[in-house]
């Protein structure tokens, strides 16, 4: 069903359907990836970086990372188009991360884990120690 939303680019209220933009940012922004791949599309311009495109098109350079991400722009035909890690700005093609921030995440993540392993086991070990029970025999002297 359809809802009313406001626009992610412009905040305009407008009817949500598909996207999470208004039919005038849509408009623009499919206006801004036609300039974009034109100028890819010359083959002079073919390994162009995202700063080249940039320049040349004056296209924002967050468009031109979401066109990337959307794969309308495909790496494996323009490549040098790169786009930077979200955590150290390492160029990168596909992903949110580089590599190397993936594995240090992963080691992070195992690290986590590994931690509260230890920790659910010195509880359930507590557990045990608390339902022992001591007799204490008073009579032995």
């Amino acid at each position: 069903m359809h809802e009313l939303a406001n626009c992610a680019n412009c905040n305009q209220v407008f009817v949500k359907t598909v996207r999470d933009i208004c039919r005038d940012c849509y408009e623009a922004e499919e206006k801004a990836f036609e300039i974009v791949y034109r100028f890819l599309s010359k083959r002079k311009n073919r390994e162009a970086t995202l700063k080249e495109i940039v320049e040349a098109t004056e296209v924002e350079e967050s468009l031109i990372i979401k066109f990337i991400k959307e794969k309308r722009l495909r790496t494996s035909q323009f490549p040098k188009l790169a786009y930077p890690c979200e955590k150290c700005n390492r160029d990168i093609v596909s992903g949110r991360l580089c590599q190397t921030c993936s594995e240090e995440l992963i080691h992070g993540w195992e690290q986590h884990e590994a931690i509260e392993s230890r920790r659910a086991e010195a509880n359930r070990e507590g557990e045990k120690q608390a339902n022992i029970y001591y007799s204490y025999d008073q009579l032995k002297k």
